[in-house]
């Protein structure tokens, strides 16, 4: 409805303020030092990815996000295969952030930099919440200085906002009693229906 430059700011300012609603959520498990280089890359790089859109025309921003969308579900596919890597958890934030601040999607690429950093799921999610605040934060600020963010948006965000609550505290639960196989076969369906949504979409 807003075209894709609107809707990926309107999308920053909504996952900001979910955002905010995860760290409280989480804020007893968020292990600061382990990913705090995935949080610093992830600003940099949705920082870097914010301002290209602002100064891209709309035609441009609609091919990138296809392409990242197509690059990312590839990514995923050739990870999943693998051992987890420490090492490769800093550029994947870096590029999460950066395709995040340009196409407003970046689930798949931040969910496997966070579990190259081979957390326990409780500690998982509580990184996942910060990065994301971190990153989301980032975009919507720079979104809102170049006037991407109106009346409308602001609105729909307020509007929101009960929904958010509930679905996060819904999620907390749904973790604290799901088991460890059913949380990796749970995390991968998200990431594989997440994809497919962005790519049907």
């Amino acid at each position: 409805m807003l075209g894709t430059k609107e809707g990926i700011a309107l999308a920053a300012l909504l996952l900001a303020l979910n955002n905010v609603v995860k760290v409280i959520a989480y804020r007893k498990t968020i292990p600061l030092a382990e990913s705090a280089m995935v949080i610093v890359l992830t600003i940099v790089g949705s920082a870097v990815g914010a301002s290209l859109l602002v100064a891209a025309p709309e035609s441009l921003v609609s091919v990138a996000v296809v392409s990242i969308i197509a690059l990312t579900v590839l990514g995923e596919r050739l990870e999943r295969g693998g051992r987890p890597k420490r090492a490769a958890a800093p550029p994947l934030a870096f590029a999460a952030g950066a395709t995040s601040g340009f196409s407003g999607t970046s689930g798949p690429l931040k969910g496997i930099a966070l579990r190259n950093l081979e957390l326990d799921r409780f500690r998982m999610a509580g990184a996942a919440s910060a990065v994301s605040l971190a990153g989301d934060a980032t975009k919507a600020a720079i979104f809102a200085d170049a006037q991407l963010l109106g009346p409308e948006s602001l609105t729909l965000a307020v509007l929101c906002a009960p929904l958010m609550l509930v679905a996060t505290f819904t999620g907390r639960k749904l973790n604290r009693t799901v088991g460890e196989r059913g949380y990796a076969i749970l995390f991968w369906t998200v990431m594989c229906g997440y994809s497919a949504r962005l790519l049907l979409a």
